[in-house]
């Protein structure tokens, strides 16, 4: 994360999906985010997965045995996945994990984009950045590839798991995590902004119109 950069920031959608479509020459593009307060619940029985005429089953009780929160960094161009869980989920927490990313690609242009969530602009945290990431704008959570990354977890490794404690959650995620990045699949963004906007205006003449 060079020096000099934070002076510049993405001011509309457009931006960040140029940087996906078109990302700059030898820079390194990050989509950071965080999962937070994941529950470790401790079922009855672990889920019973779907059979041949029978629906996925899981026990009506569990046991809440506290929760973590998921920091992650999806690399746009190879899918890889930079992660750490916190048990507490502040500017602390988000900007400790966005020191370990600039160890981790210290040589290397950084262009990072996460949304304007209130973790994220915290003054410590802007006064930290002013040098380095760029910002996608406010409420622009749908623009960030790394909550597709956070469902496909969810979906596999979490929603179904039965966790005995909280750290028995976190060694399930970095399993996870481990595997994923074995044999990364990158996550492509197809879309343009003029297209994006052309969807977005039709949609709404539709449901004006009711055709």
């Amino acid at each position: 994360m060079p020096s000099g950069q934070g002076s510049c920031r993405y001011r509309s959608k457009a931006d960040i999906v140029g940087l996906y479509l078109n990302p700059p020459e030898k820079a390194l593009v990050l989509c950071v985010d965080e999962k937070s307060q994941i529950q470790a619940l401790d079922r009855t029985q672990p889920v019973l997965p779907m059979r041949p005429g029978l629906p996925a089953r899981r026990t009506h009780d569990y046991i809440r045995h506290g929760t973590t929160s998921l920091f992650a960094a999806l690399e746009v161009a190879t899918g890889r996945v930079a992660h750490r869980c916190f048990r507490q989920h502040t500017h602390e927490e988000f900007l400790a994990f966005l020191k370990l990313l600039a160890h981790r690609y210290r040589r290397k242009e950084i262009h990072l984009i996460c949304d304007n969530y209130g973790t994220h602009k915290h003054p410590r945290l802007r006064q930290w950045l002013v040098a380095n990431p760029r910002l996608t704008p406010t409420s622009a959570s749908w623009l960030n590839l790394v909550e597709r990354w956070f469902a496909r977890i969810t979906q596999d490794a979490i929603r179904r798991g039965t966790f005995h404690s909280v750290a028995a959650l976190e060694r399930a995620i970095l399993r996870y995590t481990k595997t994923w990045n074995e044999n990364p699949k990158p996550l492509v963004w197809t879309k343009t902004a003029a297209q994006i906007r052309r969807s977005i205006h039709h949609a709404n003449e539709t449901s004006v119109t009711g055709h």
